[in-house]
């Protein structure tokens, strides 16, 4: 019999001390099963309550996080065409430019002088943006403070350490950690701040269909862990027969009286999943069939799954929910011309095929997805592909996105600009702790949590970026 691979994860985080002076991880202790009121009245132990008692929402909201693992080339996804930049752009692009004829054209309402055009594989997002319900944040990833080129040589300002390395960008685009150590992501954050005010719904406030992930991971918060299609079952399991004996032994086992306060731990999280996946998949099961069509690729999978959840959430007593979703495949060091287009058109029509199904259900107003990814690639071909680089674009889509609009400053892509801080690597200019603290905003997190939230953002001249009605 296999362990449940859906659930809730955990990772280690605060040490406690129990009455006999053992360490114990506050947050093992959490993902094992125990709620922070049981720690409260465990002996020996203490949990202190970060925040005030907040009032229940009368509303619902959910944000869709898609990462797009390995650092999406998203200078080839938002491109400069009015010919003068054009051309500053194909020539440090070099054999990997978009032709300039083959940019499909958007209109921002915020315009900058310049004209820009998408890849032409993003045909669906182009009519989302042009409808007002998407927008891009430019030349943005993950700062401590605002940060010249002159600074960046000097060294002079705090900057990201490990820049261009994926798994270190990964984490400080899920944990906005800046030099500090950090076993907590934004989104995890969001539901610690949150937790009081929901504590009515029957699933987290994080849900991934994408394995566990530190941006969900929170102090006093669990994620909720599921596969691409719903809940993963235990194998064996049945409901009559052989199958259904097995499972009654499991829970016979679970449910026995343990004296070890980590074998009582570990007995409730797997009822807590058995229990939480039954309630999951029986909601699923009876939710309405959508008639948004979706691809067929990974990705439009779980959105389409996510979807499904949202239409559920009455069902389910929700009124905050934070979905992470992913896809993979952006490296790009080699055969991008080749890979770009597919992986492009999967995030234009899976992305736009999950709008059309919010706006089916009528919540489209009340779900925003937006983009992360690794970092940026650079402006200058290896010959074949893009090397890791800083600074990129993000999408932002929903009902409640100011669309139509290009965030940020969009730089001029010229090789050893004034952005450029070696091999057509831009210094971003707006911070992911300025992106993260708008959606938080949005999402009901009070101006004086923000900075719980995304730790730099105090350094930051503009705490809300704009894009959220």
């Amino acid at each position: 019999m296999k362990r449940l691979r859906s659930g809730f994860g955990s990772s280690p985080r605060t040490s406690l001390e129990s009455s006999n002076g053992a360490k114990l991880s506050r947050r093992t202790l959490l993902g094992g099963g125990l709620s922070a009121a049981m720690l409260a009245h465990a002996p020996g132990l203490a949990v202190t309550q970060a925040f005030a008692q907040p009032a229940p929402f009368n509303d619902y909201r959910a944000l869709v996080c898609v990462f797009l693992f390995g650092g999406n080339d998203s200078f080839n996804m938002v491109v400069p065409a009015s010919t003068p930049e054009y051309n500053v752009y194909a020539a440090s692009r070099q054999n990997l430019a978009i032709a300039q004829s083959d940019l499909l054209p958007i209109t921002p309402l915020n315009p900058d002088g310049a004209q820009y055009g998408l890849h032409p594989a993003m045909g669906a997002l182009q009519g989302l943006f042009e409808s007002g319900q998407a927008a891009f944040v430019v030349n943005m990833g993950p700062l401590i403070e605002p940060t010249t080129k002159l600074q960046y040589q000097s060294g002079s300002v705090d900057l990201p350490p490990q820049l261009f390395s994926h798994n270190d960008q990964q984490d400080q685009w899920h944990s906005l950690k800046g030099r500090t150590p950090s076993n907590t992501g934004w989104g995890g954050r969001i539901a610690d701040v949150l937790r009081l005010s929901v504590s009515g719904q029957q699933l987290p406030v994080n849900t991934s269909v994408f394995g566990n992930t530190l941006f969900q991971a929170g102090d006093d918060s669990l994620a909720y862990t599921m596969g691409p299609n719903g809940p993963l079952t235990f194998e064996g399991f049945a409901d009559s027969g052989p199958g259904l004996e097995q499972r009654r032994a499991f829970e016979a086992i679970i449910g026995a009286d343990y004296s070890s306060i980590y074998e009582r731990a570990f007995a409730e999280v797997q009822q807590r999943a058995i229990s939480t996946a039954d309630t999951v998949t029986t909601a699923i099961a009876n939710a309405p069939m959508l008639n948004t069509p979706f691809p067929t690729s990974s990705l439009a999978t779980q959105l389409q799954t996510v979807a499904r959840l949202i239409a559920v959430r009455d069902d389910l007593g929700m009124q905050r929910q934070i979905f992470f979703v992913a896809a993979g495949g952006f490296d790009t060091h080699d055969d991008q011309l080749v890979l770009q287009p597919n992986l492009l058109a999967d995030v234009s029509d899976s992305i736009a095929a999950f709008h059309a199904a919010t706006v089916e259900l009528n919540v489209a107003q009340n779900v925003t997805t937006f983009t992360q990814s690794d970092f940026g690639r650079t402006l200058t071909s290896n010959g074949d592909g893009t090397d890791h680089a800083w600074g990129g674009v993000q999408l932002v889509a929903g009902g409640a996105v100011l669309g139509r609009m290009l965030y940020g400053r969009y730089p001029l892509l010229a090789i050893g600009g004034d952005d450029d801080v070696g091999g057509g690597r831009m210094i971003p200019t707006t911070s992911a702790d300025q992106y993260a603290a708008t959606i938080a905003r949005w999402f009901g997190i009070a101006d004086a949590d923000l900075d719980l939230v995304a730790p730099n953002l105090s350094n930051f001249a503009t705490r809300d970026l704009g894009f959220l009605i």
